[in-house]
């Protein structure tokens, strides 16, 4: 079988791009043929025999990134339109180009986060403002054009499916494949807090994600430690340049509490090394951090605005109905630090939850979905869902 699948980074440290490169792999670990369109990927891919690379890619000089989304849209479009007779199965990740695909992973719904009320952004807000809502608007109705050509479109957790068939998309073509997670390195890993500057006698909290934006909500978090007791402490980890939340924390007066550790590259020894993942994001498609932890044997507060609250039940997590409710954060952070015991055994309760969620069993589901549309294909029984998947083909 020949696969195609076009993303922009194929490479083991990134969300998407993690997801993709574990398909990639298994697949050649099949005997598959592997086409990547991608602007980046991983140097030990690129090594093997069946795999190739067609390099797309929009230059800096490109104006924002929208701009630049499109430009990598048409570039792809017009090589695959060029080569379609060179691959079985198209796999693509939301609206990344304007082929229409056998099977589309949706990581994010726009249209989403866009409805949301905890949405921050208005057209008056300002340039910034305003240029993310055009970024919203835009990219809610170019998904919604992408998943309606797509024979299956694969949501990463229930409630993305839940938004894409609020969508318009038919139920029969909307499949829930979460994402995988290493369980073997986060399950393994050991404690070691001296690595990054730690205290052996505080209660640990870690947040990650990025920084730059409020969607994950790190402001919450910060309001609700200082309530909590001198001891409860906040680990996070993601890009700091940039980031308003140090001066928050300084304002806030708890910023001998909070660790900003930057980009972290050994996360299995950092889970290990705290005692609680908190995590209220106002939106979220499904946290690959959230499943690490989980690996990790930590126990979660996260909300339900969060994609993923859906797999924690009480016995390894909290679940909070608003996430910007931060005496209920507190609240939640104030039982499990008081109890070590509980905390260990939604630890373990945890670990076996993420035993469930293992990249192997995530790249079995998409190759699974790859055969049933290239066997069709060989048997000439494919129809195409529409007159622009079938002009996709042509």
């Amino acid at each position: 079988m020949r696969i195609a699948i076009v993303t922009h980074v194929v490479r083991h440290n990134d969300g998407q791009g993690r997801v993709n490169h574990e398909i990639a792999r298994a697949a050649l670990a099949e005997g598959h043929e592997v086409i990547l369109v991608a602007s980046q990927v991983a140097p030990e891919l690129l090594e093997h025999e069946r795999l190739r690379w067609v390099r797309v890619s929009a230059s800096r000089a490109w104006p924002t990134r929208l701009v630049k989304q499109q430009v990598f849209a048409m570039k792809s479009a017009l090589w695959l339109r060029t080569h379609h007779d060179e691959y079985d199965v198209l796999h693509v990740n939301g609206f990344i180009t304007w082929s229409c695909a056998d099977v589309n992973t949706a990581h994010f719904v726009h249209g989403g986060w866009l409805k949301s009320p905890y949405y921050p952004f208005r057209v008056t807000g300002g340039a910034w403002s305003a240029y993310q809502v055009i970024y919203s608007r835009s990219n809610a109705w170019l998904e919604g054009w992408a998943y309606r050509r797509s024979r299956v479109v694969a949501a990463v957790s229930e409630k993305v499916a839940e938004e894409i068939r609020a969508g318009g998309i038919e139920r029969a073509r909307v499949e829930v494949v979460y994402n995988g997670v290493d369980t073997k390195a986060f399950s393994t890993a050991t404690t070691n807090r001296a690595q990054f500057g730690l205290r052996d006698d505080a209660c640990l909290l870690l947040f990650v994600g990025d920084l730059r934006t409020p969607r994950k909500n790190l402001q919450t978090v910060l309001k609700a430690l200082v309530s909590l007791p001198a001891n409860v402490q906040l680990v996070v980890a993601g890009y700091l340049p940039g980031s308003p939340y140090p001066d928050q924390a300084r304002a806030l007066g708890i910023a001998d509490r909070v660790h900003f550790l930057g980009l972290v590259k050994d996360m299995p020894t950092l889970m290990h090394s705290v005692d609680a993942f908190v995590f209220p994001s106002r939106y979220e498609a499904m946290s690959l951090s959230l499943l690490e932890a989980l690996a990790a044997g930590l126990p979660v507060i996260t909300a339900r605005t969060a994609g993923g609250a859906e797999i924690i039940g009480e016995e390894c997590g909290i679940v909070l109905e608003d996430p910007d409710d931060a005496s209920a954060l507190a609240h939640a952070i104030g039982e499990l630090a008081a109890s070590p015991a509980r905390r260990a055994r939604m630890g373990e309760a945890a670990r076996e939850l993420a035993s469930n969620f293992n990249w192997a069993r995530m790249a079995r589901r998409y190759l699974d979905l790859y055969r049933s549309f290239a066997k069709r294909e060989r048997n000439g029984s494919a129809a195409p869902l529409n007159t622009a998947a079938a002009q996709s083909r042509a």
